[in-house]
C-alpha cells in the first residue's frame, strides 16, 4: 500500500479519537489540525518501528504526545524571545553569512520547483494556507468549500508536497 492510502486509512479509523486525544491538551481547532496532521504523517514515515507491543491507537497517541510538546515548545520560545527582543528576527535574518545565504536560495528553488510540481488545487490551498496565513476557515470561505473539504485537501496537499520534496534529487 502507498504512503498516502496508508495516511488516509489511518486518518479515517483514527481521526475522531486523536482528535478527541490532543483536544484535550491543545484548546485551538486550527492548532489541534495541524498537530493530528502532523502526527498522521509522522506515524506514516515511521511506521516501520511499530512493533506491535502496544495498540496501534497508543503508539499513534505517543506521536501525538511528540507533536503537542513540539508545538508547545516552539510557541514557548517563539514569544519569549520575540516579546522580549522584537528586534532579534531581523537580526537573525540579517546574519545569514554567504553560505547560509545559498542553501536558503537552494531551499526556496527547490520548494518553488515542489510546488510547480503539485497539481493547481494543491499548489492553491497549499499557497492560502502557509504564504498568505489564511485559516482553514478562511480558505474555506474564499474556495467556497466546507471547512472539511478544505483540511481534507490540505491534508492531502501536505502528503504530496512532503513525498515530492524528499524525493526531488535536482
Amino acid at each position: 500500500m502507498d504512503q498516502e492510502k496508508f495516511a488516509r486509512k489511518l486518518y479515517q479509523k483514527y481521526e475522531v479519537r486523536l482528535r478527541k486525544f490532543i483536544s484535550q491538551r491543545v484548546s485551538d481547532s486550527q492548532d489541534v489540525q495541524e498537530i493530528l496532521q502532523e502526527t498522521i504523517i509522522a506515524a506514516v514515515d515511521s511506521f516501520f518501528m511499530f512493533s506491535g507491543c502496544s495498540s496501534l491507537f497508543s503508539w499513534l497517541c505517543g506521536i501525538a504526545k511528540h507533536e503537542i510538546a513540539d508545538y508547545y515548545r516552539k510557541k514557548k520560545i517563539k514569544t519569549l524571545l520575540f516579546s522580549h527582543f522584537p528586534w532579534l528576527e531581523n537580526l537573525a535574518s540579517q546574519a545569514l553569512g554567504p553560505e547560509q545565504l545559498l542553501l536558503r536560495k537552494e531551499f526556496e528553488e527547490k520548494v518553488k520547483r515542489t510546488m510547480t510540481s503539485l497539481s493547481e488545487g494543491y499548489q492553491q490551498v497549499l499557497r492560502l494556507k502557509y504564504y498568505r496565513g489564511l485559516t482553514v476557515a478562511q480558505i474555506a470561505k474564499r474556495l467556497n468549500e466546507t471547512v472539511k473539504a478544505v483540511e481534507s485537501r490540505l491534508f492531502r496537499a501536505r502528503i504530496a508536497f512532503a513525498q515530492a520534496f524528499f524525493t526531488d534529487t535536482s
